[in-house]
C-alpha cells in the first residue's frame, strides 16, 4: 500500500473519530504524526510530506514548511538565475555590440556552471538553500573575467595566456576564492557548505575565462 494511500485511510478515520467526540463537546484536537524511515533525509520528508497533503491539505508542521520552503526557494532560484542570466546578456550586447563576442563570454560562463555542478555531484557536496547563493555569484564574477579577455583581443592583442592580464585575472580569481573560501572552516555547517562551493565555482570560473 502507497504511503499517500495509507495516509488518507487515517485520516478518514481519524475523522471520523473526531466527529463523533465534536459531536459531543466540540473539542479541539491535535493530531500528530512522524516520518517512517530517517527524519533528517530530506527524500523522506519530501515523501512524507507530498503523502499528508494529499491526505490533509491543511496540514502543518517541520515536514511541511521544510518542503514548502524548499519548493518556493527552487522555484525563485530558477526564476532569478534566469532572470539575471537574461539581464547580463542584455548589458553585454550593449557594451560589445556583437553576438558573437556575447557569446564568446557567456558560453565560458557556462561551461564553468556545468563543471562546478559535475564537481559538486562527484565530490558529494549537498546543495542546500545556504550555498545555492554561490551559483549566481558565479554568474558575475564569470563575466567580470572573460570580458576582460574579449576587449584585449578586440583591441589587438595576442598570446593572452603569456600576458599580464592572464596573470591579473588568475591571482584576482585566486583571492576571491581564498577570501569566500575561507567560510570553509566554519563550525556551522551551512556556512561551511557555502564556503567550499564559492571557491569551487571561482576556480572553475577562472579556468574557463582563462583556457576557453
Amino acid at each position: 500500500m502507497k504511503l499517500a494511500e495509507l495516509v488518507r485511510r487515517r485520516h478518514q478515520q481519524l475523522a471520523a473519530r473526531f466527529a463523533i467526540l465534536a459531536a459531543r463537546r466540540s473539542p479541539l484536537t491535535r493530531v500528530q504524526i512522524s516520518p517512517r524511515g530517517n527524519a533528517n533525509d530530506p527524500d523522506v520528508l519530501r515523501g512524507f510530506a507530498r503523502a499528508v497533503l494529499a491526505a490533509a491539505p491543511a496540514a502543518s508542521g517541520a515536514a511541511i514548511n521544510y518542503y514548502e520552503s524548499s519548493r518556493i526557494v527552487t522555484g525563485a532560484f530558477a526564476e532569478t538565475g534566469t532572470l539575471a542570466l537574461l539581464a547580463i546578456a542584455a548589458l553585454l550586447y550593449i557594451a560589445l555590440r556583437r553576438i558573437g563576442d556575447v557569446l564568446l563570454t557567456l558560453i565560458p560562463l557556462l561551461v564553468a556552471g556545468l563543471l562546478a555542478l559535475e564537481i559538486v555531484v562527484i565530490w558529494g557536496l549537498p546543495t542546500n538553500f545556504a550555498n545555492i547563493v554561490a551559483l549566481p555569484l558565479l554568474l558575475g564574477v564569470g563575466v567580470a573575467f572573460k570580458i576582460y579577455y574579449i576587449m584585449a583581443w578586440r583591441a589587438g592583442n595576442t598570446h593572452l595566456l603569456q600576458s599580464a592580464l592572464a596573470q591579473a585575472v588568475v591571482f584576482s580569481a585566486l583571492t576571491n576564492a581564498v577570501a569566500f573560501g575561507s567560510m570553509w572552516a566554519s563550525e556551522y555547517p551551512g556556512m561551511s557548505s557555502m564556503g567550499k562551493l564559492m571557491a569551487l565555482s571561482l576556480l572553475c570560473t577562472m579556468m574557463a575565462a582563462v583556457l576557453f
